[in-house]
């Protein structure tokens, strides 16, 4: 069953059919001014996603090694894609609260956990990875590469 989302507005629309069980929280500054707080995404294939509704879908290049995509008319956030070169180069972060349906989405990991801010936990047990480790991680898939 393919999933499928959308801005806010509604003009901008996408599918994917990768099934997707896990979700990951990214605590960077960046995710949380972007996204209002928490950055909450599922991991879709960099040739798995089918935009459906795009005119009005905009990106910004964020870093060196990612983008972001938002609906230049609402002004929702859409996704992260991580444009670096290595394994992982065109990978879609979507912003779950885009999905129309999150059922059976669980917590896997959370990303920056130092840069957390004090004032919320998110319960459960799963992956948490500081910003050396994540940032190690990038460095280790462009070495792949070269």
């Amino acid at each position: 069953m393919p999933h499928t989302g959308s801005c806010l507005c509604g003009a901008a629309r996408y599918s994917f059919d990768t099934p997707v069980t896990q979700a990951g929280a990214c605590h960077c500054s960046m995710c949380r001014k972007w996204s209002g707080g928490i950055g909450l995404a599922v991991e879709v294939a960099s040739d798995g996603l089918s935009i459906d509704q795009g005119d009005t879908i905009k990106v910004y290049k964020s870093s060196e090694w990612g983008e972001r995509a938002f609906c230049g008319a609402c002004g929702s956030s859409l996704w992260f894609r991580l444009v670096a070169p290595g394994p992982q180069h065109g990978t879609y972060y979507l912003n779950m609260g885009g999905l129309d349906d999150t059922d059976g989405i669980s917590l896997a990991m959370e990303m920056f956990i130092d840069a957390k801010p004090k004032g919320y936990a998110l319960e459960g047990d799963h992956q948490r990875i500081t910003a050396a480790e994540f940032y190690a991680m990038i460095e280790a898939d462009i070495a792949k590469t070269t």
